[in-house]
């Protein structure tokens, strides 16, 4: 019989922890420098974000995110993010709030600046996607404490560890919806834009990137909401915020802090996840607005093309009617033969 905490091989134990240890341990030692850096700019980022979140008046800040909402999606959108963003300054969060608003921005930022070229990659390329999906697999499928301990050894507790680890967690939903839409495309529509001389790169971004962008906005909507989903975790790592006053919440069990810290990471999520789906969709004031300005720069250029190119056929056809209508020149005459007696 096998007891709880033992194995059916005796004695034997893989050591796996003791190599995964040791690997830490040469990172740490050999690439400091390289994580100290990372650790900077990461830091530096947040703290530029927070600043332009939390230094305006609160106002400032909320008519910027309802105007955003108005040009989205229209009044109904604008007067619900205005609620919502009252509701947060009335029950204190605000800054807090926007500390997490700024980890969520950078964090997702930067999953969607990794995700969607490794999305490209996977889907013109066979090989990578045979590559990249099993990794995709180990990230959504472990949990978010597994690869934050590392990310507290490398980069020490603070903000960017819970973005590290935000990162890691958000990112694969983003490559494998860019990967999905680009390889949605109709391959009749790529075949005739390389009949037409277009080079890969013309294809990627005239054809396969806007057939694909529904799928990729759904991707990067993904993304966000996946950030937002690590703000407890972040803030058990030091980053502020909401995550910490939920954390707090929970060591005091404190049940209205954590009503109003959660109901807060809620606004944020409903506002951010209509803003992404508003700008990603085809309905919405917002693609409409631009849709307008892309149509009417695309029938520009081609009404001034039709327009030379009727002027140079009418040209055409004139030249030839005269052609056809001018009268046949008259021989000219012979000159008289003489004979000779």
């Amino acid at each position: 019989m096998i007891t709880p905490g033992t194995n059916s091989f005796g004695d034997f134990h893989l050591p796996l922890g003791t190599w995964v240890a040791a690997i830490v341990d040469w990172i740490t030692t050999y690439l400091s420098g390289f994580f100290d850096v990372v650790r900077y700019v990461f830091t530096w980022m947040d703290a530029w974000m927070e600043y332009f979140l939390s230094t305006p008046p609160f106002w400032v800040v909320a008519l910027v995110l309802v105007a955003l909402a108005f040009v989205a999606k229209g009044w109904k959108l604008a007067l619900g993010a205005a609620i919502g963003l009252l509701f947060i300054v009335s029950v204190g969060q605000w800054t807090n709030a926007m500390d997490t608003l700024a980890l969520v921005v950078v964090a997702a930022g930067l999953a969607v600046v990794i995700s969607i070229p490794l999305g490209v990659w996977a889907a013109r390329s066979d090989g990578a996607s045979r590559v990249i999906r099993p990794v995709l697999d180990f990230m959504q499928t472990t949990p978010a404490f597994v690869y934050l301990i590392p990310a507290l050894l490398l980069f020490r507790v603070g903000v960017v560890p819970g973005i590290v680890a935000t990162i890691v967690f958000a990112m694969a939903p983003g490559v494998r919806l860019t990967e999905l839409g680009i390889r949605g495309v109709p391959s009749e529509v790529v075949e005739a834009g390389a009949a037409f001389g277009s080079s890969p790169w013309r294809i990627l971004r005239q054809i396969q990137l806007p057939l694909a962008k529904a799928s990729i906005m759904a991707g990067v909507n993904q993304v966000i909401m996946l950030s937002l989903s690590m703000v407890v975790i972040a803030g058990m790592v030091g980053a502020g915020g909401l995550g910490e006053q939920i954390v707090a919440s929970l060591n005091r069990i404190d049940v209205g802090l954590g009503a109003e810290a959660g109901l807060s990471v809620v606004v944020l999520a409903i506002l951010l996840d209509r803003l992404t789906a508003a700008f990603g969709g085809d309905s919405g004031r917002a693609s409409r607005l631009f849709g307008r300005r892309k149509r009417t720069t695309a029938t520009a250029t081609p009404n001034a093309r039709t327009a030379q190119t009727a002027a140079s056929a009418q040209t055409a056809a004139s030249a030839q009617t005269a052609a056809t209508t001018e009268p046949p020149a008259a021989p000219a005459d012979r000159e008289p033969q003489t004979t000779t007696a």
